[in-house]
């Protein structure tokens, strides 16, 4: 007998009825549904939320509004960002901590959280913090000083102006400008300041901008201090004269700042203390700009994969989680075999790890399934440039045809320029590439690399003159590893050799390997070749060391080896050329040194290699 299927379901009211007289630890559990994430998209963000569509609209305009900000006080009618963001808004501390660093293992309380990478950054927020935004907007101003600002300045001018943005309160209607933190205060009042000369002096590889203690906590509050006041006394124009007589004419800290600013350093000492022992500052208000209306940005609802492919891109530009990241991708893959999103991560992912094979399969499916996404075609190409594209004719049209589709997909991708810049030099069109590697730098002037190469071309179309002004302007690069190469090349151009050699490319990719994919690592594109002699070497990120000069060996020319003592530790550190490594405190590096107090900049080869970038004598 064919029994119908209804009668194996009790009636409703039966099911009542059991619910209402059953214990509740009898009751079957009912899970309650996962927030669903909604994708908000502003003039120049794009926001992925858990939190629901109002907070997600609330988030792209407090970024838009901080923008404009930055625009008003720069002043700066378009303001541009080096490297595309994408922004998360966590609706509590449970979903934040999984994206958050670890620490022994364990993720960090953070209520914000910035995270960069080479072809995508990224602003992770807690929204059940009360105020997350502090610490993001802090680099988010650093992100937007890259994106428009042609030089990079001395530390206390960038982290004075990104506490100084980081203070800025916003709200649907106006930005409130230039309240200092209580914290700044209280810094100053119990720990003392700096002389201002000590402090205009400290640079990026300075014990007291790279060791945690009272003295580095002191400059970034002293820094925000000292940009308050300037704003407070309308200084800027001064500060730039003052730039300008350090940098360009190499004059003195304190010379500089008296011919500057009227004032002694001791008068400017004195002018800081008071008004911070006053502690009134100017607060002021600019209204939200008509065209920025939270009612004009779009949303749509995400599929669980694609949030998912959103956590895992985060993971897979963050050293802590990067192996996760791969299984991520992959599960997603499962579910949802078509996601675009994730076949591009998984291939970046592969990419990363120099496993060429998979890489490409999983680039040529997210082509396929999204067309239109730069991302793809960028890392296309840059794959085919690590498999050796730009030493093969055949492949070099096809690489630049992917670099050529990217940048029209997304006219603000500057790596896209800059490996464009790369392929057709190596095809022999240095005239286009020097247009294209200026599109580069109008995205991402400050980028060292993309500097260091535009003067290589310039080299290339037979223009002298315009490489030496760039290679001059990097002999003070950040980065003493470009600093170096910049002052070689302007030894080889005072030898006559006025131009590359024409049998290699007129720069290479320095490509990241497994042990050196940090998000902060420099960008896979356009960076400078390393040197001949360590060409094929894995470097790990520079390492600050601080200790005691032994030795200095140069038995082998032109090779130097010092010996250092740091604490119980005795290292032996190389030094590829003595003659083009730089020097800090001496004119040049003395084989005789012996007991000197040092500060030392190098990195580490996967095989046990040292290479120093720079040493200061303390």
């Amino acid at each position: 007998m064919r029994i119908h299927p209804g009668f194996l379901r009790p009636p409703i009211c039966f099911i009542s009825a059991f619910l209402l007289a059953a214990p509740f630890w009898a009751r079957p559990r009912v899970l309650a549904a996962e927030p669903p994430w909604v994708e908000v998209r502003s003039a120049n963000f794009v926001v992925a939320t858990d939190d629901g569509e109002k907070r997600g609209r609330e988030v792209a305009m407090r970024f838009e509004q901080m923008r404009a900000v930055f625009g008003s006080l720069m002043d700066k009618a378009k303001v541009t960002l080096p490297v595309p963001l994408q922004i998360v808004a966590f609706r509590n501390t449970k979903e934040m901590r999984q994206v958050a660093p670890l620490w022994n293992g364990k993720p960090t309380q953070v209520a914000g959280l910035f995270q960069g990478g080479s072809d995508r950054s990224f602003i992770m927020l807690d929204m059940s913090q009360e105020n997350p935004w502090t610490v993001v907007f802090h680099e988010y101003a650093h992100q937007l000083m890259n994106g428009n600002m042609q030089v990079q300045l001395d530390p206390w001018f960038e982290e004075g102006f990104a506490e100084y943005f980081s203070s800025i309160e916003v709200d649907g209607k106006e930005a409130r400008v230039g309240k200092i933190p209580s914290y700044d205060y209280l810094v100053l009042q119990q720990v003392g300041t700096m002389r201002v000369a000590d402090l205009m002096k400290v640079r990026q590889y300075s014990e007291t901008y790279n060791e945690s203690g009272s003295r580095r906590t002191t400059f970034y509050s002293e820094s925000g201090m000292l940009m308050h006041y300037i704003y407070d006394n309308q200084l800027l124009p001064k500060v730039v004269v003052y730039f300008d007589l350090k940098e360009n004419q190499h004059v003195a800290v304190e010379e500089a700042l008296r011919r500057a600013f009227g004032m002694s350093a001791k008068q400017f000492d004195d002018a800081l203390r008071d008004y911070i022992r006053v502690g009134h500052y100017k607060f002021y208000k600019i209204p939200t700009p008509p065209s920025i209306a939270a009612g004009n940005f779009t949303s749509r609802p995400l599929k669980a994969a694609d949030s998912s492919a959103v956590l895992a891109d985060i993971h897979l530009h963050s050293r802590d989680y990067q192996d996760k990241a791969l299984f991520e991708f992959q599960d997603i893959l499962k579910s949802d075999p078509d996601n675009a999103a994730a076949c591009r991560g998984l291939g970046y992912a592969y990419l990363q790890r120099l496993d060429f094979s998979p890489a490409g399969e999983y680039f040529k499916r997210a082509s396929q399934l999204d067309p239109k996404d730069p991302r793809v075609h960028y890392y296309n190409a840059l794959l085919m440039a690590r498999q050796g594209g730009f030493s093969s004719d055949s492949d070099l049209p096809g690489l630049t045809q992917e670099l050529e589709t990217s940048v029209r997909l997304d006219p603000s991708f500057a790596d896209s320029y800059a490996l464009l810049a790369f392929a057709q030099t190596t095809a022999g069109d240095s005239a286009k590439a020097l247009v294209t590697m200026q599109n580069a730098l109008a995205i991402d002037p400050r980028n060292e690399n993309y500097r260091f190469n535009l003067a290589n071309i310039y080299l290339a179309n037979r223009q002298p003159d315009q490489a030496t002004t760039v290679l001059q302007s990097l002999q003070n690069a950040a980065s003493p590893e470009v600093a170096s190469r910049a002052a070689g090349a302007l030894m080889n151009m005072k030898r006559g050799q006025n131009e590359p050699p024409s049998d290699t490319p007129v720069f290479t990719l320095q490509h990241r390997g497994s042990d050196d994919r940090t998000p902060s690592s420099s960008d896979d594109a356009g960076s400078p070749s390393p040197t001949p002699a360590t060409a094929d070497v894995k470097w790990s990120a520079p390492t600050f060391l601080r200790g005691s000069l032994s030795s200095v060996d140069c038995s082998e020319e032109p090779s130097a080896v010092l010996t250092v003592l740091s604490g119980s530790k005795t290292l032996k550190l190389k030094i590829a050329d003595k003659h083009h490594v730089i020097v800090i405190g001496a004119d040049q590096l003395h084989c005789a040194w012996t007991m000197k107090k040092v500060a030392v900049n190098y990195r580490q080869g996967g095989t046990g290699q040292t290479d120093v970038i720079s040493l200061e004598i303390q």
